[in-house]
């Protein structure tokens, strides 16, 4: 098993549940050093697509995945790897235990542009209930879309 640390809409354990179905959640964490961002308007059908991006001083919650060996093509499917929409990224998250290497998907394309108010609702939600501090998921609420 391999170590995913999901952000922005894979936050959501339902939807995670759907796209990796033999993969539990282990915690959650903080990518130090990192910031939700969105770029390549152009590739997204409603607007731009979430990315992070290195930023000194920000922070990104994530939640963490044991993703099974069988569930790994299917992730990558979803997000668009062979379609070169995002890559995979190892980063070092920080958890209650330590840090822990764990991979990120990275959009392939300019950070720019604006998510549609759905998509960045979707997210927000997701962060709520993966169980983020409230002043985290108030923020994602009042980006601009």
């Amino acid at each position: 098993m391999s170590l995913y640390a999901a952000y922005a809409g894979n936050l959501d354990a339902r939807l995670m549940t759907r796209r990796a179905p033999h993969s539990p959640l282990r915690g959650t964490g903080w990518l130090n050093g990192w910031r939700l961002t969105f770029g390549g308007e152009q590739m997204g059908w409603e607007g731009a697509l979430a990315t992070i991006v290195e930023a000194p001083r920000s922070q990104v919650f994530v939640a963490l995945y044991d993703i099974a060996p069988m569930d790994e093509d299917s992730m990558d499917r979803w997000e668009g790897v062979g379609l070169d929409i995002y890559r995979r990224m190892r980063v070092r998250v920080h958890t209650l235990d330590g840090e822990e290497a764990a991979w990120v998907y990275v959009l392939n394309a300019y950070e720019g542009g604006l998510p549609s108010a759905r998509y960045l609702g979707e997210i927000a939600d997701a962060a709520e209930s993966a169980g983020a501090p409230h002043d985290y998921v108030m923020e994602l609420r009042k980006r601009p879309c």
